[in-house]
């Protein structure tokens, strides 16, 4: 049976979609993407950055540029895999047709 992501899965895999960010990048950009609905504390970032690689969604990658200082060179940056990029295509027209389902019901008679 097919398990849905999370609110906040979805939202860390979509921050990933532009391309490889560090764990303080993706919850700045999940967190801006959702409107702020979707909050992510730290424990939650890694602990779910910690899942995905181990489901094979997202893989550690290296930064694109060479940082400048010891905090830049510390970050570990993530990217979404092929696979990981397949299930949230699914999961992205799962939820479309969810919402046209949903809309088909609620309009006006």
């Amino acid at each position: 049976m097919r398990r849905p992501f999370s609110p906040t899965v979805l939202h860390l895999l979509l921050a990933l979609t532009d391309g490889p960010r560090h764990g303080y990048a993706i919850k700045l950009e999940a967190e801006a993407r959702s409107g702020g609905a979707v909050k992510v504390g730290p424990g939650t970032l890694y602990e779910a950055l910690q899942r995905l690689l181990d489901a094979g969604l997202v893989r550690e990658t290296h930064a694109k540029s060479h940082p400048a200082n010891g905090q830049q060179a510390q970050r570990r940056y993530y990217e979404l895999t092929a696979r990981g990029r397949r299930l949230l295509q699914e999961e992205v027209a799962w939820l479309g047709r969810v919402v046209d389902y949903a809309q088909s019901k609620l309009e006006p008679a």
